[in-house]
């Protein structure tokens, strides 16, 4: 329960660490990787979504048992992006060299299937039949 709780945690933390600044950089974005963003409700939705999952995170790393459901749709976004980022590239439409922060993603998103994989186990030690509920 360790590792889930030190995945989630970490994942959480460098999730606020990259997105936060986003809500005081578009401009500066807009100048460095021309042209200037036009869907503003584009850019800040996907900060505004981006932020709800880091505070997930967060609240898996408290009990991850408890939210052990809520893991899988972690890998999920996390292979989401990694996907679409493998197909942008593919296509020409993605500089190669953005890979690098893709990978971040991939590896959260292989830690995520393993923070699950390794909590079952830690719920399936927990259930033994003296812990079930009697039959009424």
């Amino acid at each position: 329960m360790r590792f889930a709780t030190r995945v989630y945690t970490i994942a959480g933390i460098i999730g606020l660490i990259e997105i936060l600044p986003m809500y005081l950089s578009e401009g500066m974005l807009g100048r460095m990787f021309p042209p200037a963003i036009r869907h503003p409700e584009f850019y800040y939705g996907f900060a505004g979504v981006t932020l709800a999952w880091q505070v997930l995170f967060l609240m898996l790393a408290r009990d991850p048992l408890r939210y052990r459901p809520l893991m899988l749709p972690t890998v999920l976004e996390k292979a989401g992006y990694v996907v679409a980022a493998l197909v942008l590239v593919a296509q020409g439409r993605m500089a190669v060299g953005m890979l690098g922060t893709v990978a971040i993603d991939a590896v959260l998103g292989v830690l995520f299937l393993a923070a699950y994989l390794r909590t079952g186990r830690a719920r399936a030690q927990q259930s033994t039949p003296e812990h079930w509920p009697a039959a009424q």
